[in-house]
């Protein structure tokens, strides 16, 4: 089976035992939770479940970690004003595993 979840504003296509870097999410690495699910579909595409606009949430996840993404770096420049700024960003991200999708 596969489903289509939406975390972080952002929508995943996923299986059990994937493993993603999503948006950060709220708890300790280990703990469980369950993500909103908007499409569930086994392989053949036999039975699909759609939802309107959500299924609820029916996919189960488990956090293995936080982190850091890759670090951007963001320069602004004026030309003949003397004016240049440079800022570093790095994203806030959690690495889950798909346990089960009901």
């Amino acid at each position: 089976m596969f489903a289509v979840i939406k975390t972080g504003g952002k929508q995943y296509l996923v299986q059990e035992g994937d493993l993603l870097n999503v948006e950060k999410l709220v708890g300790e690495a280990g703990t469980k939770c369950n993500l909103e699910t908007l499409l569930i579909a086994k392989e053949d595409g036999s039975d699909v479940k759609l939802g309107t606009p959500s299924l609820g949430e029916n996919v189960s996840v488990e956090i293995i970690s936080h982190g850091l993404g890759e670090k951007v770096s963001v320069v602004k420049y004026k030309a003949k004003s003397h004016y240049h700024r440079r800022v570093g960003h790095r994203q806030a991200f959690t690495k889950i595993k798909i346990t089960k999708i009901a």
